[in-house]
């Protein structure tokens, strides 16, 4: 009888588990790259450090002119035309570094009843080089009506 009853407690306990790893797998949001990089204008970009959720052409395309003012950093994305329609676009900007070798990196993106949430993390720590940068990473994310916050 006790070992029905211990095989028992133990089938509960793996069936609690597995059920808490599918838990966090289903609030995962899928999210596909755009771009991942530096831009190398010393400022003149005029973008400030920001997290920016872009929801409509327009804005997409004003981000893309501003991030493409001294260099075409948008020649190196995946992709830049954006079914809106059906997605959003996440993007995330650090400050002006006086030295190369940093990033800003969207590490997972997951989803709750009310919100989405966007994890970022300083994943480079820099140093590297004596040029100034400004990381930047670009996703998409299909599109939701939740509130989106930045942690």
């Amino acid at each position: 009888m006790k070992t029905k009853i211990t095989i028992l407690i133990i089938t509960m306990i793996i069936g609690l588990t597995s059920c808490n790893k599918n838990d966090d797998e289903l609030n995962l949001v899928k999210f596909t790259l755009i771009g991942q990089n530096n831009l190398y204008g010393n400022g003149a970009e005029n973008i400030t450090k920001q997290k920016l959720v872009i929801s409509e052409l327009n804005s997409w395309n004003e981000l893309i002119d501003k991030m493409n003012t001294v260099n075409d950093v948008s020649d190196e994305f995946t992709e830049t035309d954006i079914d809106f329609a059906n997605f959003i676009v996440i993007a995330v900007f650090d400050k002006v570094y006086g030295n190369g070798g940093h990033s800003i990196d969207i590490i997972k993106i997951t989803k709750n009843e009310n919100k989405v949430i966007v994890t970022i993390e300083n994943i480079l720590g820099g140093g590297a080089t004596a040029i100034m940068t400004q990381p930047f990473h670009i996703v998409k994310i299909p599109k939701t009506d939740k509130l989106i916050i930045f942690e």
